[in-house]
């Protein structure tokens, strides 16, 4: 049996089946849901997209998106500005700011080198980063553990090393909460390679007998 689909609706569809991991059939109930929906609640979903495009920009130090000219996290003066961890998408920034920890600023590079995609050093925003390293200690590579991502990562460290930067990268290896049975050998491989030294057991009463006996002498005086 045909479907039978206005037109209307149809373009609705196509235009919803263009945002990443959508596919026709989810398109066309996000086109149904759109139709079922107040007038005015349509227009005011279309009009805060188009603002948002407008609107945002990239920030003029570090390429994160911004309303202004530069971000806040780069006009924030309690950063600190020797230390730049790079990512590929500003997704990456809101990630790591969610997670809290990291005090320095980002550069974002909007993409990763792929030359089987025709995706080159001059596609994405590597010049800028090389312009900014003036006064820059460290730079941290937090691309992906993909084939693109390593190689981005190597090709930017070969750039900025002879600066006399020490460029560092993102530790990889099991998650905490996971078990070595259900990870897979790359996974198992990157934690062996970046293995870390324990740290000291703090000294405890339990470990000295003299410390232990005179807090139970003072506990028994009455």
């Amino acid at each position: 049996m045909a479907e039978f689909v206005s037109l209307p609706l149809a373009l609705a569809a196509e235009q919803f089946a263009k945002l990443p991991g959508v596919g026709i059939k989810t398109a066309q109930r996000l086109a149904y849901f759109m139709l079922n929906l107040p007038e005015e609640e349509v227009t005011e979903f279309a009009e805060n997209i188009v603002k948002a495009r407008k609107s945002v920009r990239l920030c003029r130090c570090c390429q994160n998106f911004t309303e202004r000219e530069i971000c806040e996290i780069c006009s924030d003066e309690e950063r600190r500005k020797d230390q730049i961890c790079v990512v590929e998408s500003p997704k990456d920034v809101s990630a790591f700011e969610r997670a809290g920890g990291y005090e320095g600023l980002y550069h974002v590079l909007h993409g990763l080198l792929s030359p089987m995609d025709g995706v080159t050093a001059e596609d994405i925003r590597i010049k800028e980063l090389l312009s900014r390293l003036g006064d820059v200690k460290e730079v941290i590579m937090a691309t992906n553990p993909t084939v693109e991502g390593e190689a981005t990562a190597m090709y930017i460290s070969r750039l900025i090393k002879p600066m006399g930067i020490t460029v560092t990268r993102l530790a990889y290896g099991l998650p905490a909460g996971s078990t070595l049975e259900f990870a897979d050998d790359v996974t198992r491989v990157k934690a062996l390679e970046n293995r870390s030294a324990l740290l000291r057991k703090p000294r405890s009463y339990t470990n000295s007998p003299s410390k232990c006996r005179q807090k139970t002498d003072l506990g028994l005086k009455k």
